[in-house]
């Protein structure tokens, strides 16, 4: 395997090259195959993976375990070379979909709150009710009905107002409801 890197860049030499090196009576050169067909074998994991770089360095994994296995050092050579060059790019297309399976889980788990999270909201709707139940009838209306994304014409519906004063007492009642909340709990 030493120098396996020193040849991924170097040309290709020539398939009669490549028989001799993959003959029955000569022993297999593994830098002669690789030359020969590290670019082929890389397409062939690209494919797969569809990231070149991921696909080269699983090139270059498929070379280093043809090199490591001595009963593959046959005639078939280059079909074992393939084979595993795919099954390297399947196994990682598994690991990629398992990964993304398991950070979008553990983007749901992030958005589930924690318990000081719910009892600090669950103590905020307690305040907002306590400051909502102080103010005039009308204001604490519009406000909750304005929280529910009810827009100025089902406002002005819904409470019998003209259209033409509800901006002006939507105003009034939100700095009703923060100067007593401020009176009450302080700046926030």
């Amino acid at each position: 395997m030493h120098g396996l890197r020193r040849y991924m860049n170097m040309n290709a030499p020539s398939d009669v090259a490549l028989e001799a090196a993959t003959a029955p009576d000569v022993a297999l050169d593994i830098e002669a195959l690789f030359r020969a067909r590290f670019d082929r074998v890389a397409r062939v994991i690209a494919r797969v993976v569809r990231d070149p770089a991921r696909a080269e360095e699983l090139a270059v994994e498929a070379f280093v375990r043809l090199w490591r296995t001595p009963s593959a050092h046959t005639p078939q050579a280059e079909a074992w070379l393939y084979r595993t060059a795919v099954r390297l790019g399947l196994d990682e297309l598994r690991r990629q979909t398992r990964r993304d399976r398991y950070e979008s889980l553990l983007a749901v788990i992030r958005r589930i709150p924690t318990p000081e999270q719910l009892h600090a909201a669950a103590e905020e709707q307690e305040r907002v009710r306590g400051v909502l139940a102080s103010l005039p009838a009308r204001q604490a209306e519009l406000l909750l009905l304005r929280s529910h994304d009810l827009s100025y014409g089902e406002l002005a519906a819904a409470l019998d107002i003209h259209l033409a004063s509800l901006g002006t007492l939507l105003a009034r009642a939100q700095k009703s409801f923060r100067k007593e909340y401020i009176r009450r709990y302080g700046h926030q």
